[in-house]
């Protein structure tokens, strides 16, 4: 037997026992069919579900819902501050786009904090792909889940994976309980304080807050995305195409490549539905590849979304057997996986104490509870397909100075005790268009994480923690942003 197990391992073994102990039939609770209530009269088109009494957790001070990028590194460091943490998945992994959206690129990266220990960690795995740049590189997905895993064992936050936020109550305009569901059945939770990093809102639409969609009420939002991995005979002899992390004297640029990618999938018969496409090295002929958009598509309707999803995974195979058939550098190239969940651009943005606006990015807005600084442009992909076939990407003449996301624009005004991270902050629909992206997310997390953590172990409110009292935790944690 194998006694050199490390600490982390152990960890891992301990998490994996509790969550198997806690996963016993509540008392009271019973599943006999014969117990199923008779539908009572409702109007035609409607169904009344009876109200049941559910069981009730209150084991955690902040609740996080959502584990991608700002979900993960919210827990973990509301964890780190002291609090019990909990934190619910509705995929079978963490890291959300960055592991089941197969993003493949992390971008807005270069910050302290948080964002260097992942940098650090991966390269200690060997698991970012090899690059000098600190802001924008890619990774290896697999590794990256398993370090999410690790990373919030170690600190021990709960997390539950196969489950979906499916609604919230409030006491007053207090967020106090959530309810979830999974093979699990329907289950309720409360906490003093809860995240909402679903990306698309989702608790903070079903706690009532007030929200934007897109451009316009009726969207159109910024188109979606389903990525891959692609495997290759030799990367070299695409190098033309393909982005690296250390690209060669004299190599041609990316927006070169990404042209010439479309020209080879015109070549082989087919317009990419995203006329930006782009192909990412990983390690060894391992690809990412990002080659087609969904547009229009509301990202809270399932019926929408699984249309989206099935198109796309169907136009990807159509375009790498296209570029297949064209032989030559393209000989042999075949998918790996497609993603589980089509990237998503644009979705909800919950109302905050403060909304960001496009003002804050052209003067490089700076705040005294500025809890992050973005500096990633304006990027808002074509969103229709007549539109892409002239450019996949609006131009704009914003220019982008370096600017704070203040904690004010991640608390929500509707709804005491919630705060959000990541895309679904409180901004318009052009700030949206900039701090978007996961670098930002895991700034705005890690705030997230440390002042909910403070206000729930003190009993005070997200809004009346001051944020250089966050600042100061960080700074005792060794954590900074």
């Amino acid at each position: 037997m194998n006694t050199d197990v490390s600490s982390t391992e152990l960890k891992r073994r301990a998490f994996l026992r509790a969550a198997l102990s806690g996963a016993v039939m509540p008392a009271g609770l019973t599943l006999a069919a014969d117990d199923a209530a008779a539908p009572t009269a409702a109007k035609p088109g409607v169904f009344h579900e009876a109200a049941q009494d559910l069981p009730l957790v209150e084991d955690a001070d902040v609740i996080v819902c959502g584990a991608g990028p700002a979900g993960v590194t919210a827990a973990i460091t509301a964890a780190r501050a002291g609090a019990r943490v909990r934190l619910f998945e509705w995929r079978g992994c963490l890291g959300g786009v960055w592991t089941a959206g197969l993003l493949g690129y992390f971008l807005d990266f270069n910050k302290p904090g948080f964002a260097k220990e992942l940098r650090d960690k991966l390269d200690e795995r060997g698991a970012r792909a090899n690059s000098t740049s600190t802001s924008r590189f890619c990774y290896d997905p697999e590794a990256l889940k398993v370090l999410l895993e690790d990373l919030c064992v170690e600190a021990g936050v709960k997390f539950q994976l196969h489950t979906r936020v499916a609604a919230a109550f409030k006491e007053g305009q207090k967020l106090t309980t959530i309810v979830t569901e999974s093979k699990s059945g329907r289950q309720a939770w409360s906490a003093p304080v809860f995240i909402d990093t679903t990306g698309d809102g989702d608790l903070g639409a079903q706690a009532g807050c007030s929200f934007e969609i897109g451009e316009a009420k009726e969207c159109p939002c910024q188109p979606m995305s389903l990525n891959a991995l692609l495997m290759v005979k030799d990367v070299e002899k695409l190098r033309e195409f393909v982005r690296f992390g250390v690209p060669l004297p004299g190599e041609n640029k990316d927006s070169e490549k990404k042209k010439r990618i479309k020209d080879a999938l015109v070549q082989a018969g087919h317009f990419p539905s995203y006329a930006g496409a782009t192909l990412w090295h990983v390690h060894g002929n391992l690809v990412f590849a990002m080659f087609n958009h969904e547009y229009g598509i509301k990202p809270w309707d399932a019926a929408e979304i699984t249309a989206a999803t099935v198109r796309a995974r169907s136009e990807m195979q159509k375009m790498v057997a296209g570029l297949r058939g064209l032989g030559g550098p393209w000989d042999g190239i075949q998918i790996v996986a497609t993603a589980e969940q089509i990237g998503v651009r644009d979705g909800r943005r919950i109302t905050g104490r403060y909304t960001m606006n496009k003002d804050d990015l052209i003067q490089g807005a700076r705040y005294d509870d500025g809890v992050t600084r973005a500096t990633f442009g304006v990027d808002i992909h074509a969103t229709s397909a007549d539109h892409n076939r002239t450019a996949a990407i609006h131009a704009t003449d914003i220019k982008v100075k370096a600017y704070d996301i203040p904690l004010r624009a991640m608390i929500a005004k509707d709804v005491d005790g919630l705060m959000m991270a990541g895309r679904c902050i409180s901004g318009d629909f052009i700030a949206h268009a900039s701090y978007r992206v996961t670098g930002n997310a895991v700034g705005m997390g890690e705030a997230a994480g440390v002042v909910a953590a403070l206000a729930a172990t003190s009993k005070r409110l997200p809004h009346e923690v001051d944020w250089s009292e966050g600042v100061a935790k960080l700074a005792a944690m060794g954590q900074r942003v």
